[in-house]
């Protein structure tokens, strides 16, 4: 049995339990760096894409007997069902029965064929094939994700609790392709609305109801109210994007700086940015893209995201 007394970080994960099973010509770090980086299908063999659909076909089938019966489809779906399963006490369970390797390298690839048949995503084979990226164009750019990557960094101590495979396919897969313009609208005409300055689950409805009656309902996954009170908002702010279809409600609490998007049913979903609470910040439109900027220990901080988050 392996102990770690130590906290599992991606690293440390990688280093303990996959680096050993690399081919003896990886083992080399700048080896391993020229690996991840070149395309070993670069003829686009249609054989070695074969080998990587046929892995998660059988991932499909096998990995629910090890991760208790979750149904592997190959949706969106699916993985967050996996990443639900691939929780801290399922992590430390099969490294004890030494099956965490096999899992992440086979659900790497599962992973991958996800965007493949859902978005379009295309294979860029590496060696070793579990090191695939997939190519996926979107509205926000062309990028190569890493499956395996992610899962990696979602078992560390750092994010197993916190869903962080579900979090990064919805952001660079779900919502980068997602199409917010085919979206029931909330209202039709363009209206401002005002700042909460006193923030509190009842002045929030009030508010609502009073400048956008049309959204009967914050929907069953808004905070409660007790959470609502928990984040401890400074003020609230409020921006209709995507001709009427999203609210973005944005502001300053006391851990940071709060996003949370809501449609026609109420809400979608949030995202949250660590920030010096007493610190201004802005949001700005600038075509599909937010521009948000805040401070974070003194620093300015800025990032881009899509408008729809």
């Amino acid at each position: 049995m392996l102990v770690m007394a130590e906290a599992w970080t991606a690293e440390k994960l990688f280093l303990t339990l996959f680096r050993p099973i690399y081919p003896p010509e990886l083992q080399d770090e700048r080896a391993l760096l020229g690996a991840r980086a070149a395309d070993a299908n670069p003829a686009r063999n249609p054989s070695l894409l074969a080998e990587l659909d046929e892995i998660a076909e059988v991932f499909a089938r096998v990995a629910p007997h090890a991760l208790g019966g979750l149904t592997l489809d190959r949706s969106d779906a699916s993985v967050h069902r996996l990443a639900a399963a691939l929780d801290r006490s399922a992590r430390d369970r099969l490294i004890e029965r030494g099956e965490l390797v096999n899992v992440v390298i086979h659900g790497a690839v599962y992973v991958g064929a996800c965007i493949v048949k859902n978005h379009g995503g295309v294979w860029g084979v590496r060696r070793p094939l579990w090191e695939s990226v997939v190519t996926l164009e979107s509205r926000a750019g062309v990028g190569d994700l890493a499956p395996f990557a992610w899962l990696l960094k979602a078992l560390s101590d750092a994010e197993i609790e916190r869903a962080g495979l579900s979090a990064r396919y919805r952001e660079h897969v779900e919502r980068a392709t997602a199409r917010p313009e085919e979206l029931p609208p909330i209202v039709k005409d363009a209206r401002k609305l005002p700042t909460l300055k006193n923030v509190r689950y009842d002045t929030l409805h009030k508010l609502l109801v009073a400048h956008l009656p049309e959204l009967r309902d914050l929907g069953r996954d808004f905070p409660s109210p007790e959470q609502f009170a928990e984040l401890g908002f400074l003020a609230l702010d409020f921006m209709l994007l995507g001709s009427g279809r999203l609210l973005l409600m944005h502001g300053r609490a006391k851990a940071g700086l709060h996003l949370m998007w809501l449609d026609h049913s109420g809400f979608s979903h949030a995202r949250f940015f660590p920030a010096d609470p007493g610190a201004p910040h802005s949001v700005t439109l600038e075509g599909d893209k937010l521009r948000i900027a805040f401070e974070l220990n003194g620093q300015k901080q800025e990032h881009e995201i899509l408008y729809w988050g």
